[in-house]
């Protein structure tokens, strides 16, 4: 779209960043960095929000037919769902560490390539997971969910097939995309396919009375929109010299290729499984069903929240890789500094929200005052959560930025499978004190791995990420060209500016 190339002057880092000796200087430039990061995270946040937004509406209409139907479209979404949608975007993130990079060294031609491979990579990867749904019902006994619940599950699980497909070719698109600052043509079509998706769920679910059928094919429906619509975009042209058709080079060096994308997908999936493990410690609470669903309705609204800062983490990761990639690393420096400010502002505001609206957030999501009870005494240590959410995900892409994929993997271990579940489990089982006590573990272990990864950007030489940024354009079939990309000699370590 036309609206894209707009933005193409705003996104230029100005010359004057090696400059800054003063105080008004400083504010000049991260005013401006400020303007590109929200030129780049507005329609992120809108694509984020759409997309997300097409399971959490689903989960709205099923929440108005039964609790038990809330709660297997909750646990699809969230536990068989969640866990391929955190493989599939984990390794799609590979792109933008790649993608990013060869387009701030201007190797455009290498895009499309990197694209296509993750195309074949992913959808491999589609039919290794297709066991997961095929199996959820037994596969949800054995961590031991509800059996009520684990049926239903199961049964809505093999509706839910296509969207895995659909995962598969949406994410490399998007990253694709992402590197070259196509935001406003991501956001329109994610927004389209979500006011198609809220028709079809009412016509299905509503006015025909379809059940749980009718809430899978709407949501099959409404993904595979937003990725043909994309492509459609891609092949019309829009992307001159990233996309030059169809190559043979997708297939080589797939194996090299392959063991990158799985170090980005072990990074995202340690988190999403770790929201996703949170429902089948909930399934073994007392009275399942009330806390199932209050556990589902505050990851709900966790989620929008979160992909509200996936846009800003969208937007760090293109700013990272990009400046990363042309040699500029102070301005990747300015970039980390103000965006980190801006998300705490938020997290601040979100925060405040949740107390003020502790007694009626949970009202458009289920009837049950039982359950509404749950979600209300939840409501302080659920803003907490907020607040720490803002800051994480864009810590997490400036580690994709910059490629540190395997190293935050490895503080996700830590701090999330060490410490953040077990603490869940024993407060929640064997102290008994239900959904908080699970939340309380949740929350210790996403607070712990915001101030690892805050100490880990605060102490990186961002000279030498610049230089290996170039050394891996090159290890991935690019080259530098340009000399002026190369570091400039007068860049010297130091501070965030």
């Amino acid at each position: 779209m036309a609206g894209d190339s707009l933005l193409d002057p705003l996104l230029e880092s100005s010359a004057d960043i090696d400059e800054i000796k003063t105080c008004r200087q400083f504010f000049k430039e991260a005013a401006a960095e400020n303007r590109r990061l929200w030129y780049l995270a507005g329609p992120a946040i809108i694509t984020a929000i759409a997309q997300y937004s097409l399971g959490a509406i689903t989960q709205v209409f099923a929440g108005h037919l039964t609790t038990l139907e809330l709660d297997a479209v909750s646990t699809e979404n969230m536990v068989i769902a969640g866990l391929a949608f955190g493989i599939m975007l984990g390794m799609g993130s590979a792109l933008e560490t790649l993608c990013g990079q060869a387009y701030g060294a201007k190797q455009l031609h290498m895009l499309g390539i990197y694209m296509q491979r993750s195309w074949v990579i992913l959808n491999i990867t589609c039919i290794v997971l297709l066991p997961i749904y095929l199996f959820a019902t037994p596969i949800l006994r054995l961590f031991g969910q509800d059996e009520s619940i684990a049926n239903l599950s199961g049964k809505f699980s093999l509706y839910m097939i296509p969207q895995l497909f659909a995962y598969g070719f949406n994410f490399p698109i998007q990253k694709f995309l992402q590197a070259q600052s196509k935001v406003l043509t991501m956001a329109w079509i994610s927004c389209v396919a979500l006011v198609f998706h809220i028709f079809l769920s009412w016509l299905f679910i509503v006015q025909l009375k379809w059940g749980l059928p009718g809430a899978a094919a709407s949501l099959n429906i409404s993904w595979w929109i937003v990725v043909l619509g994309q492509f459609a975009y891609i092949v019309m042209g829009y992307c001159p010299g990233a996309w030059t058709g169809f190559s043979w080079g997708a297939f080589k060096n797939l194996g090299a290729f392959a063991r990158l994308s799985v170090a980005s997908a072990i990074m995202m999936c340690l988190e999403f499984w770790y929201y996703m493990l949170l429902i089948v410690l909930a399934g073994r609470l007392k009275n399942a069903e009330v806390a199932v669903a209050a556990i589902s309705i505050c990851n709900n609204l966790n989620g929008w929240e979160i992909m509200l800062f996936f846009g800003f983490n969208a937007a760090i990761s293109v700013r990272i890789s990009n400046e990363l990639g042309a040699g500029r690393p102070r301005a990747a420096k300015l970039s980390i500094l103000v965006v980190v400010l801006s998300s705490i502002i938020l997290g601040i505001f979100f925060f405040a929200l949740v107390l003020g609206l502790k007694e009626v957030y949970a009202n458009p999501f289920t009837i049950s005052e039982d359950v509404r009870h749950v979600v209300s005494n939840l409501a302080l240590i659920f803003s907490f959560t907020l607040f720490l959410n803002s800051v994480q995900p864009v810590l997490t892409g400036v580690a994709v930025g910059a490629g540190w994929q395997w190293l935050v993997a490895y503080v996700n271990v830590g701090c999330y499978y060490i410490i953040g579940l077990p603490l869940g489990f024993l407060l929640g089982s064997k102290f008994n004190m239900g959904v908080k006590g699970i939340w309380t573990g949740m929350i210790s272990g996403v607070g712990l791995q915001t101030l690892i990864l805050l100490g880990i950007t605060l102490g990186t030489n961002w000279n030498k990420e610049a230089m290996a940024a170039e050394s891996r354009i090159r290890k991935w079939g690019g080259s530098v060209g340009n000399p002026e990309n190369g570091i400039k000699s007068k860049e010297k370590q130091g501070g965030l500016v």
